[in-house]
């Protein structure tokens, strides 16, 4: 390997790992309504998109610190969480899934039209979320022989962080406190949940709310990578390949599977051609599922007739 394709390789590896972080994290809110409530949510993108540009809309125009955006946007997020849950999911308690599945499509649709009815097309720069902690270029990697070294800004950096402070909050939350192990615990048999004395309205406000939260983190993420605008639900899409490669029903999985997504799409873009990018994730995903069909770390689920 020359040194040129060792700068190469690292830079794709680094620029593999924050990317790997966000789809990750994105996976993460999606797994979290899968174990709970056993559906899959297709408006995920669109509460990230929402959480963004309130978080946007609460710097810029109404100048808040971002030690109080941030909070006040979380709040914001958990109230709209706990009204849909309510008003639209809470009636579906005990309906088939795919009637659950159907609202949630139509729920991104609404929320994608009253977003962009609110602060309309028009891409919007994120102001600075993180201090200047550290100043200059950010990590920087030389190689010899190599004059442009490999590096990372810190702001992805302190994304990176954020994501694995998150990974292991939801790790502890659903192995260690009572109500992860009640929200695992509904997912896989309500009627059993409901005799067991477990409330599942509660337990699905609980899921949802965290869920809205943790889209709301990972819009922030692809803002901050990006900029605010009504594409930032589309980044989700790549977070279906992640889930079903890890497992549907795995954190594990959803992290691990973010990373390997993200790093092969980094080194066969980069060395191979850049489009392909948007086909490895199926490619990958396809020779997997063929000798693991529940995915990497993925529940086996055997039916007996």
């Amino acid at each position: 390997m020359s040194p040129n394709d060792l700068r190469l390789f690292i830079q794709f590896t680094m620029t593999g790992i924050s990317e790997g972080a966000l789809l990750a994290l994105i996976a993460l809110g999606l797994v979290l309504i899968y174990k709970s409530t056993d559906v899959l949510n297709f408006a995920h993108g669109e509460f990230m998109l929402l959480g963004a540009f309130i978080t946007w809309d609460l710097m810029v125009n109404y100048q808040l610190p971002v030690l109080l955006a941030l909070p006040l946007a979380g709040a914001i997020m958990i109230l709209v969480a706990i009204a849909v849950e309510r008003l639209m999911l809470r009636p579906l308690i005990g309906k088939p899934v795919i009637s659950i599945i159907m609202v949630t499509i139509g729920m991104s649709s609404v929320i994608h039209a009253i977003v962009g009815a609110i602060w309309g097309p028009k891409r919007q720069v994120l102001p600075q979320l993180f201090p200047e902690i550290l100043e200059g270029p950010g990590l920087r990697i030389f190689v010899e022989g190599v004059r442009r070294p490999a590096q990372m800004s810190y702001e992805r950096i302190y994304w990176v962080l954020v994501a694995i402070v998150l990974v292991l909050l939801f790790v502890l939350f659903f192995r260690r406190s009572r109500q992860g192990i009640a929200m695992r615990a509904t997912a896989d048999d309500q009627q059993a949940a409901m005799s067991m004395g477990i409330s599942i309205q509660r337990i699905f406000a609980i899921t949802w709310s965290v869920a809205a939260l943790t889209a709301g983190v990972s819009g922030l993420m692809v803002a901050d990578f990006d900029t605010v605008s009504t594409s930032i639900n589309e980044v989700v899409l790549r977070a279906f390949p992640v889930i079903i490669l890890g497992g549907l029903d795995s954190i594990a999985g959803a992290i691990i599977g973010g990373m390997i997504i993200a790093l092969t799409e980094q080194y066969v873009s980069g060395f191979i051609d850049p489009s392909l990018k948007n086909v490895v994730p199926y490619l990958v995903l396809l020779l997997v599922l063929m000798a693991r069909p529940y995915g990497l770390f993925g529940e086996k689920i055997i039916e007996r007739v």
